[in-house]
């Protein structure tokens, strides 16, 4: 018998199936064309949050900001040097975002990834334009609206409260202070680096997709060693669900709104019948990036794609492990030791990316007191 949570997820699936549909039908009504419908598609079945509580009003705005600012930065840097290598303009582009990235404040630290994907964006259409962006924008606006107003109508009684806040509490720091930090850090450094050279490494190897390495370092690469292997088997099996429904439906009916519609509620309804909840949000990226706006599969795509996010994962890993690591778990363990009251905070902060490491290596690890 299905429980309470799993009856929840399958609401939160017929939301988003209808948030994929409906954001697909009005992008291509107005004439946004099917890259920014794909892109509306993604962002409404994302703010659709599958325990149906609500994001602060203020992430609407400042989402549009971020993600336009940054798609500006990219467009512009392929404008100004309209002759320059794709690996090139990655690069560039690439260490630009982990730059602004370190601009944002704490509270918004969930942008980040957005920041990385939404600079790059551009250098994915080598004949984006202005106008391009704007109906890009249009579509990520339209995808949040429909997204929102469908969770709210969906809500069922006894929910919809708030979402807790998901940045630390207090004040941030000056960001002359925050930039000083990150330019001492060596993991910083580390990921700037392969940032500028991850996409030249996929073509160096050969690879169908080589985005796909790029998206690997900047998407999965922490700084600590536990937090990257919580990020990989999160994208891995994530991904490895999101492409399932699309690949049954989009090579059965095609595509159109009702496929798009049955693709994403699909999978957010497999997702919720096999109780894998927190995979819910990269399966559907991977619905939607990797379908809702390129047509039906073809043979060659799914297992490349795997692949090519495989070796994206393999190299966010390796340079974890091999250049400059930071164990969680031997700092959690070292803290545990020291039996520190004020070391409780810090424990917490440590715990999920300690546990992580441990059951990759088979031990058993305390909670935090």
């Amino acid at each position: 018998m299905a429980t309470e949570q799993q009856w929840l997820g399958l609401r939160a699936a017929l939301a988003i199936g209808l948030a994929a549909s409906l954001t697909h039908q009005v992008c291509l009504t107005l004439g946004l064309g099917d890259i920014p419908a794909a892109y509306g598609v993604v962002v409404g079945v994302l703010v659709v949050r599958p325990d149906f509580c609500r994001w602060p009003v203020l992430i609407y705005p400042v989402l549009m900001v971020i993600a336009g600012l940054s798609m500006v930065i990219g467009l512009s840097v392929r404008l100004m040097f309209p002759a320059g290598p794709e690996v090139w303009w990655f690069g560039v582009v690439g260490v630009l975002m982990q730059l602004l990235a370190v601009a944002l404040p704490a509270k918004l630290a969930l942008l980040t990834n957005v920041v990385a994907a939404a600079g790059v964006l551009p250098l994915l259409d080598p004949a984006a334009t202005w106008t391009d962006w704007g109906h890009q924008l249009e579509a990520v606006a339209i995808g949040l609206a429909i997204g929102t107003a469908l969770q709210w109508g969906l809500t069922p009684s006894g929910y919809g409260a708030p979402a807790p806040p998901s940045g630390p509490e207090g004040d941030d720091l000056p960001m002359p202070q925050r930039y000083r930090l990150a330019l001492s850090s060596w993991s910083f450094w580390r990921k700037l680096v392969l940032t500028a050279f991850a996409l030249t490494i996929g073509v160096g190897l050969g690879t169908q997709t080589p985005k796909y390495l790029y998206f690997g370092v900047v998407l999965l690469l922490n700084d600590s060693i536990g937090a990257t292997l919580a990020r990989v088997r999160d994208r891995m099996v994530g991904m490895s669900l999101g492409v399932l429904m699309p690949l049954l439906v989009f090579n059965t009916i095609g595509l159109n709104s009702v496929a798009v519609a049955l693709a994403m509620g699909g999978t957010a309804a497999f997702v919720a019948a096999l109780n894998l909840g927190p995979y819910l949000r990269t399966a559907l990226i991977s619905s939607g990036v990797a379908f809702a706006g390129y047509g039906p599969l073809v043979s060659w795509y799914i297992p490349n794609r795997w692949i090519d996010y495989l070796l994206g994962c393999a190299l966010a890993l390796l340079s974890g492990l091999l250049l400059f690591p930071d164990s969680a778990l031997s700092r959690y363990r070292q803290l545990l030791e020291r039996s520190d009251p004020s070391a409780r905070e810090e424990l917490a902060r440590l715990y999920p990316a300690a546990r992580e490491e441990a059951s990759w290596l088979g031990q058993r690890l305390p909670t935090p007191p």
